[in-house]
């Protein structure tokens, strides 16, 4: 009886122990809120952890990044970067550096942020057509600013983005939380060495594991925010300048010869009298950034190629350069209705005019040329043209005929039947021999009795 009256007294010993230690972990997260709130507003007394200032910082105001209104990089935009007042701040960076040379840029940029005590934390590659390269750099933050103006440098700057974000609060509230939780865990620990019952144990060992749990996964936040903390991180992609070609055709036209001295024209349909003349104009833009040579055009419509156009604008054997244009112009006379289609290719080549290997675009543009009668006598050619006109209408006309017709196309045998049957009777009747048995008579004369 004593012994089940002392385990009793036991567990409601436990269970009051871990009232007090609820309690307790009630009372320290409320005096952590109101750490966290001084170390932010900067009023009452200071907290009791301390905040891990950036690398570098001195507390003499040593170790500030970049005054206002740097220019990051060659052609990079104006970026104001925070300057380290003790906050934890995470600086990022993505840019983009068109180059000549993927591979030997990349090199470079490797060189670079190791030359300022960076390191190289990965890279994607792809070759050829397309060749490009993606770096990401890990850099101290003092060096932040410096590392972007020198990768800025390598190359032409196409994108550029800087993001500074603080996260002083976010670590000053994880530095609070463990700190409560590892005292929680402590309290734990004591409470069950001194446990005997089963129960109250087992109890326990759960909230002790929870406690645990949370406690590392607190930890493991507050060391991921502190590595983005004391490194910048910086994201490279190289791509080739030479790397975005571009081709537009536009083809126009307008009544008349004039050696293609009125194109381009704004009139993207040709509407001309039947005999009449008619020039066709071709106008091809470089709107890419690389330069381009072989041009190619045809247009089986027509039946012209690149050697039958009069240039008037520009050489077609000389190198486009990217922003350039060329026109060219077809003298022709128009005959009847027409659809052009017409094609053009280049192939881009390098600044010294050598051809780029497994490149090469094109351009397909489409444009109507229509032929209007004069009017006056027809000729034969326009009687020839009614005629078949003609014919075709009525033969349209009986296959239409035919498909009505065809549903009832049954009657036909049935009432030559009937004419043949009826024939046959009258021919008997007037014979004097008996008439044909009909099968309805038939019918009547089994009915009468024998």
């Amino acid at each position: 009886m004593n012994t089940k009256l002392g385990r009793r007294w036991a567990s409601a010993l436990v269970m009051v122990l871990i009232l007090l230690v609820g309690a307790c972990s009630s009372s320290d997260n409320d005096i952590a809120a109101e750490s966290r709130f001084d170390a932010v507003s900067g009023q009452g007394a200071a907290p009791a952890t301390t905040v891990p200032s950036p690398p570098g910082d001195a507390g003499g105001g040593e170790g500030e990044f970049a005054d206002a209104g740097n220019t990051l990089g060659s052609g990079g935009a104006e970026v104001v970067v925070l300057k380290n007042q003790g906050r934890d701040i995470i600086f990022n960076a993505d840019l983009t550096v068109a180059v000549t040379d993927v591979a030997a840029a990349g090199l470079e940029a490797t060189r670079t942020i190791e030359s300022l005590g960076g390191f190289l934390f990965g890279q994607q590659t792809t070759g050829a057509p397309d060749p490009t390269s993606v770096l990401t750099f890990k850099i101290l933050p003092e060096d932040f600013q410096e590392a972007l103006a020198r990768l800025g440098s390598i190359g032409e700057v196409r994108t550029q983005s800087v993001t500074a974000d603080d996260v002083t609060e976010r670590v000053v509230d994880l530095q609070s939380r463990i700190a409560t939780a590892a005292a929680s865990v402590t309290r734990l620990k004591g409470f069950l060495d001194a446990a005997t019952d089963i129960d109250a144990i087992a109890e326990l060992e759960n909230q002790l594991l929870q406690r645990e749990t949370d406690l590392e996964t607190m930890r493991g936040e507050l060391r991921t925010l502190q590595d983005r903390v004391d490194l910048a991180t910086i994201v490279l992609r190289l791509t080739e300048a030479l790397s975005q070609p571009d081709l537009q055709l536009a083809v126009s036209g307008y009544p008349g010869h004039d050696d293609g001295l009125s194109c381009p024209s704004d009139d993207g349909v040709i509407r001309i009298d039947e005999g009449e003349a008619a020039t066709v104009c071709f106008e091809i833009v470089n709107a890419g950034d690389t330069p381009l040579a072989g041009f190619v055009l045809e247009d089986a419509v027509l039946g012209v190629e690149l050697g039958d156009l009069i240039p008037v604008y520009g050489d077609p054997a000389e190198v486009l350069e990217p922003g350039q244009s060329l026109v060219l112009a077809y003298e022709m006379v128009v005959a009847r209705n027409l659809r052009t289609r017409t094609r053009v290719s280049a192939e881009p080549v390098d600044q010294d005019g050598n051809r780029l290997e497994g490149r090469e675009i094109a351009s397909t543009v489409a444009m109507s040329i229509e032929s209007i009668d004069p009017g006056g006598l027809p000729g034969f050619r326009d009687g020839l043209t009614a005629s078949w006109n003609a014919l075709l209408a009525v033969g349209g006309l009986l296959v239409l005929l035919g498909a009505a017709i065809l549903p009832f196309i049954w009657i036909i045998p049935l009432v030559w039947l009937v004419w043949l049957w009826q024939r046959r009777r009258d021919r008997t009747r007037a014979e004097g021999g008996p008439p044909p048995i009909d099968p309805g008579d038939d019918a009547a004369a089994g009915a009468q009795p024998e």
